[in-house]
């Protein structure tokens, strides 16, 4: 796939600047561009794109460019930009008719969703996207603690997330939840924890995914901490509220960390090896007060600049 890339760039082909590690593989699609948001407090994605939704035929014609690249070799598609379900449901039916009419072989198409997107999107138009093709949907949970989401301006109370939730999984669609590991900082770790283990458990969403949360340059959050109004958690307090986080699930999620933010690579079904990760992080807890080095390790991932 990455050389079929190389010469749909040489087409200018319209990419998607983000996708999850997940989509690595897929075919990356692009239906609408920028974040019809754009005001989450912990994000600096889409800052200087504007949003817009692209013509059927425009991203018709990337589909053709791609048929004649890849021809039936196409196994997933990710389709971006940040919430592709403000499309209506008849220009997102053509789209997805007209990509697996390309790519007869297809087994799995995602998208990046806002929970609030889905809360209000009507039940008879997610039903027929899904039906369409539409597989899985990747959504920012973020925290499920009241204040710390309207904090971050995520734009959806607790509650909300929850209807979300459960409506993508009443439709159909597998479902990818995440939750952004430190984003109550050093203070409001154990709220953070205890408030999205508690929606997670009322959504229990096929995919539990965690971030480790590093303040990014032009994001809300980064200045608040160049100002010393946010206090990052250290690596300790990232394993505690993990293991918390963890503690509190009952769900029958697999758990997911798989990102170069985080500290343990954590990934396992739920419930049933919920204890290996838990004596996992419990270890990694113990070394820490014994291994400077390992510290130290922990530490620098920290402070990574370019996720």
């Amino acid at each position: 796939m990455t050389v079929g890339r190389f010469g749909l760039r040489r087409r200018n082909y319209d990419f998607p600047p983000y996708r999850p590690p997940s989509e690595a593989e897929s075919l990356l699609l692009r239906v609408t561009r920028g974040c019809p948001w754009n005001r989450c407090a912990f994000c600096s994605m889409y800052k200087t794109v504007k949003f817009e939704m692209r013509e059927v035929e425009e991203v018709q014609g990337d589909i053709e460019m791609a048929r004649e690249l890849y021809g039936d070799q196409v196994r997933t598609v990710f389709i971006g930009d940040s919430n592709s379900l403000v499309l209506k449901a008849d220009p997102f039916v053509r789209i997805l008719n007209s990509l697996y009419a390309s790519f007869p072989h297809i087994e799995r198409v995602t998208s990046y969703a806002r929970a609030k997107t889905l809360f209000k999107k009507p039940m008879e138009e997610l039903i027929r996207i899904r039906r369409a093709g539409l597989t899985r949907l990747h959504v920012g949970l973020e925290t499920g603690d009241k204040d710390l989401l309207q904090k971050i301006q995520k734009g959806a109370t607790p509650e909300e997330m929850i209807e979300a939730g459960r409506k993508a999984k009443q439709a159909g669609f597998e479902l990818s939840l995440y939750v952004l590991l430190g984003i109550g900082g050093e203070e409001k770790w154990n709220e953070h924890a205890k408030g999205s283990a508690d929606v997670l458990n009322q959504i229990d969403p096929d995919f539990i995914r965690v971030r480790t949360f590093i303040p990014q340059p032009g994001s809300v959050l980064y200045d608040e901490m160049a100002k010393g109004r946010f206090h990052p958690p250290s690596s300790e307090t990232i394993l505690n509220e993990t293991r918390l986080l963890l503690e509190g699930l009952r769900v029958t999620s697999q758990f997911l960390s798989d990102h170069v933010s985080n500290l343990l690579p954590l990934h396992g079904k739920l419930p049933e090896e919920k204890e290996r990760m838990l004596r996992l992080i419990d270890d990694t807890l113990d070394s820490l007060t014994k291994n400077e080095r390992l510290k130290e390790e922990l530490e620098f991932r920290r402070h990574l600049s370019n996720l």
